[in-house]
């Protein structure tokens, strides 16, 4: 199946009302396991390689490379994406290299430049068929700060999108980034103002902090692609150290990535079913 666009398919998502999974790649083995994860839940997906990835790996061509040969495989519809890019730069790189959505983060910068360098990008991405996310009033946590009290405003947020051109747009409703508990509580009034306002689907970064419950919640007020990156994380790491405590004698790195990998997997699949069907009951992890 041929990579997508991420506007084609969270368009579907938003009238369906189900979420869209998106779950970051540090590692190949991750993209791997994600696509496979989509493939047993039988939904569309997005592997997203942050900037920060990009600064770990000391390229984007490597990582992205092989993510993109992952998701031209696929039997599912699969979106590459560039997450939260500040730099413009890193967008005409990834553009380039061949994938079919980019993030870039403006949201630190006075908004009338925000606004042009947003646009800017905009023009540039689409005139080679590829989607643009962009996102509007500064989600907590990227700088290792859990600030959920930022708020995204209604009609701020229609003018931005009206200016821009932006297909997605991420919003500050009570979530924060790299959070490893999940307890944050979205603003789920004003989801629904900001999706009632707005022309394009919106995005929650930070979901790694909401429950399962939260998560239905935030679909069914208007929320489409949903973010998650430590919640896996910690899925990961917590296998990985569990399996290596029982397996003293292992050094082949193979076998405990595969623990961590499997995990994340299972727990993809899980999410992406939970964010699709209307009643399933949660699990408890």
């Amino acid at each position: 199946m041929p990579l997508v666009d991420l506007v084609s398919v969270a368009d579907l998502c938003r009238v369906e009302r189900s979420g869209l999974g998106a779950f970051n790649v540090v590692h190949l083995d991750h993209a791997e396991a994600f696509v496979e994860a989509a493939t047993g839940a039988g939904r569309p997906i997005v592997l997203q390689i942050s900037q920060n990835a990009v600064k770990y790996h000391g390229a984007l061509a490597p990582i992205g490379a092989g993510v993109l040969a992952v998701a031209r495989a696929a039997d599912v519809p699969v979106v590459v994406h560039l997450d939260h890019a500040e730099d413009v730069a890193l967008v005409q790189d990834a553009i380039n290299l061949g994938f079919t959505s980019v993030m870039y983060d403006g949201s630190k910068l006075p908004d009338d430049l925000n606004r042009a360098t947003t646009r800017a990008v905009v023009e540039h991405a689409h005139a080679r068929g590829v989607s643009v996310e962009a996102e509007l009033g500064e989600v907590g946590g990227k700088n290792g700060v859990h600030d959920p009290s930022a708020r995204t405003d209604p009609d701020a947020a229609a003018e931005f999108v009206a200016a821009t051109g932006v297909d997605l747009l991420a919003v500050a409703v009570g979530s924060s980034h790299a959070m490893t508990t999940r307890g944050a509580q979205l603003d789920l009034d004003l989801i629904g103002a900001i999706a009632g306002r707005v022309s394009v689907p919106l995005v929650l970064h930070g979901s790694s902090g909401v429950s399962d419950e939260g998560m239905r919640d935030a679909i069914a007020a208007g929320m489409t692609k949903i973010n998650v990156a430590t919640h896996l994380n910690k899925i990961f790491t917590t296998s990985v150290r569990d399996y290596l405590i029982e397996n003293m004698e292992v050094v082949d790195t193979r076998k405990w990535f595969q623990a961590g990998n499997d995990a994340m997997a299972a727990e993809v699949t899980r999410l992406l079913e939970w964010y699709a069907a209307p009643d399933p009951a949660p699990v408890r992890l």
